[in-house]
């Protein structure tokens, strides 16, 4: 179940429509700037092959400008030793 996020650079002018076409995704949250022209794209996917399957879908959204991967996390690769762990 990989996590990433992406900033998401709509043609300007198509904000609207390409929060619409991102969000219809399965497993894509869209977070709109409230000062730019930006989109924050998070994406769960349940396994890499439907990773692969939805990084070949959004490159077909014809108003995104630009999509930057700004983080990238697999859970399942991820060991948190509890006796660590601190809480806030």
């Amino acid at each position: 179940m990989p996590i990433k996020s992406y900033l998401a650079y709509p043609v300007p002018g198509h904000a609207e429509t390409v929060t619409q076409a991102l969000a219809a995704f399965e497993g894509c949250d869209v977070f709109p700037a409230l000062n730019q022209d930006v989109l924050i794209l998070v994406t769960d996917t349940p396994d890499e092959p439907a990773e692969s399957w939805l990084e070949e879908q959004l490159a077909l959204v014809p108003e995104l400008q630009c999509l930057a991967l700004v983080s990238g996390l697999n859970p399942e690769l991820v060991q948190i030793n509890p006796t660590l762990e601190h809480s806030c």
